[in-house]
């Protein structure tokens, strides 16, 4: 395992949508073993493949206990309801918002076995899931944030 850069916000891949993973191979399940490590030096709750500089569509997420979901080619299969939370992001350090996600999410994709996998989540997990998956289209918390926050507005709130 390896740690990887975080890539910062003006970086054009952040900005674009990753391919599909046609095969998955040891050069996959390598990236995820570095992707866990990079998540955890940098104390994140995710991480997609485009945020370390791969543009395959491959995320990482935890419940902030012990369990970490290695999804491929993750799809937001189900929403429900929806929610105002503070979101910030490895790629943009320092950088809060106030976004709008859904409460609840099923999201399908592949494990590194390459078994389908079907998550149901809500709460935290769900709108980790649904930044990530944003990532993995291109798109950053900023693009959807109700307003941007200042940091001293969030001493003792949680964030991701």
């Amino acid at each position: 395992m390896a740690l990887r850069k975080i890539l910062c916000d003006n970086h054009l891949l952040l900005h674009s949508p990753t391919q599909e993973v046609k095969k998955i191979n040891s050069g996959v399940v390598r990236l995820l073993d570095d992707m866990i490590e990079t998540m955890r030096e940098a104390d994140g709750v995710g991480l997609a493949a485009n945020q370390v500089g791969v543009s395959k569509r491959i995320l990482i997420a935890t419940d902030g206990e012990e369990i970490i979901y290695e999804l491929i080619n993750p799809r937001c299969d189900q929403t429900e309801g929806e929610e105002i939370g503070i979101e910030g992001c490895l790629s943009l350090p320092g950088c809060y918002g106030e976004v709008p996600r859904a409460t609840k999410v099923v999201v399908k994709a592949l494990n590194r076995k390459g078994q389908e996998v079907r998550l149901e989540a809500e709460g935290l997990l769900a709108r980790i899931l649904q930044h990530e998956t944003d990532h993995l289209d291109g798109i950053l918390f900023t693009a959807k944030a109700l307003r941007m926050v200042d940091p001293e507005e969030l001493k003792g709130e949680e964030k991701i």
